[in-house]
């Protein structure tokens, strides 16, 4: 058994933190700092963002080339392969398997014999962790982790402050959220606190975001026990990747990063993923739990066109069956036509996924939420209809769920 190395962490809101471990995220300490008594230099971050906006190198997540006008008939197959996604979600995913929203939020024993380790040869792919994953103690009950991508800003000034990104992260209660563009108000550490329990309440979250005009960020419910920022060579003037190391229940540690990749080619997007992975190689043992979320700015998944797919297998699970929304529409742009955002787990994790569960509905392969088509709406609330749609959305968010046993 693993023991866990407990380190000082960069973390804000519940927990203070400071630098990573030495060596870790070939940049400077200063820039991944959080604590409330450091303030952002002028270098990093201008406070408020320079008369409430991002400056222009901020703007690569909003240029023209980010949405398509339209959505291109040829990029999304009429209600997704049928190979993707069962019509219906599978014969066998009937009312009777899943009791509503897992009794109180935890699974039942097993999450009910309806869903066992292998799912529905209709549903979902079984996936052979192989050897070397985290073993189960079977000391403790199992538990839910709900990993969200959420690039889920509107407005004019890429933050969360005015709401609509907000409701729909609370509408779905995730555990761990890999968080874009993650600013609020002035960022600063009480504003961002303030967004974070605003969402979570009652849970006693915790968070760590980088520096740059739009920084990547990770908020858990569970403690973050080391983060840190591994430097993004093309953008690390506006957001750097940023990892976290979280204390989940039993011995074995879950390791997130938050990427938010360009726009601007996919080349450039297959050189963000080698640094991904080249980081990853050197910090995260070879078979331990890994999610890498966020938005990649993907055009397809065609690994042809869009090879950091083919970089991020070496370490990741990136095949299907995808997430989808209530009509199938695996595609996560405002227009719904291209494969933004992504939940990536490793091998090991990716053997623990489970359906998604949200209050009577089921999504066999994880969920992508559009507030326009989802019901019924009370499912997320506060989430509301027009909320995927507000001014400057441009992302849907994306939910997998994982069963663990410690």
């Amino acid at each position: 058994m693993r023991l866990k190395l407990l380190l000082a962490v960069s973390v804000v809101g519940v927990l203070s933190c400071g630098p990573p471990p030495s060596g870790s995220d070939g940049g400077p300490d200063a820039a991944v700092s959080s604590d409330a008594s450091v303030q952002f230099d002028a270098g990093v971050m201008d406070a408020g963002f320079d008369a409430g906006s991002p400056d222009a190198g901020a703007d690569a997540g909003l240029d023209a080339g980010e949405e398509d006008a339209g959505v291109d008939a040829g990029e999304l197959d009429a209600g997704v392969d049928a190979g993707e996604v069962d019509a219906g979600f599978d014969a066998g995913m009937d009312a009777g398997e899943l009791d509503a929203g897992f009794d109180g939020g935890e699974p039942d024993a097993g999450i009910d014999a309806g869903i066992d380790a292998g799912f529905d040869a209709g549903m979902l792919d079984p996936f052979d962790a192989g050897a070397g994953c985290p073993v189960p103690t079977m000391m403790s009950a199992p538990f839910m982790v709900r990993a969200m991508a959420a690039n889920l800003t509107s407005g004019n000034n890429q933050r969360y402050d005015p709401g609509h990104g907000m409701r729909i992260i609370a509408g779905v209660a995730p555990d761990i959220v890999m968080v874009q563009e993650f600013s609020y108000f002035t960022s600063s550490v009480s504003d961002m606190n303030s967004m974070v329990n605003q969402m979570f309440p009652d849970a006693g979250y915790v968070w760590t975001r980088g520096a740059g005009s739009i920084p990547n960020g990770i908020i858990s419910r569970w403690p973050i026990i080391a983060s840190g920022e591994w430097i993004d060579s093309l953008a690390s003037s506006t957001r750097n990747f940023t990892w976290a190391r979280i204390d989940v229940p039993g011995p074995a540690d879950l390791w997130v990063v938050s990427v938010h990749l360009l726009t601007s080619s996919a080349a450039n997007r297959n050189n963000q993923g080698n640094q991904i992975i080249n980081n990853m190689n050197v910090m995260i043992p070879a078979n331990d739990w890994v999610l890498v979320g966020g938005d990649l700015n993907t055009d397809t998944r065609d690994a042809g066109q869009e090879p950091v797919f083919n970089t991020f297998a070496t370490r990741l699970v990136v095949q299907g069956p995808f997430p989808v929304d209530q009509l199938g529409n695996p595609h996560t742009s405002l227009p719904r036509s291209k494969p933004y955002d992504q939940v990536l787990p490793s091998p090991c994790l990716r053997a623990l996924q489970v359906p998604t569960v949200i209050g009577m509905s089921v999504y066999p392969s994880g969920a992508v939420i559009d507030t326009r088509v989802y019901t019924p709406l009370s499912e997320i609330a506060p989430a509301q209809f027009g909320d995927s749609n507000a001014p400057s959305m441009q992302h849907m968010g994306v939910l997998r769920d994982f069963l663990i046993q410690p």
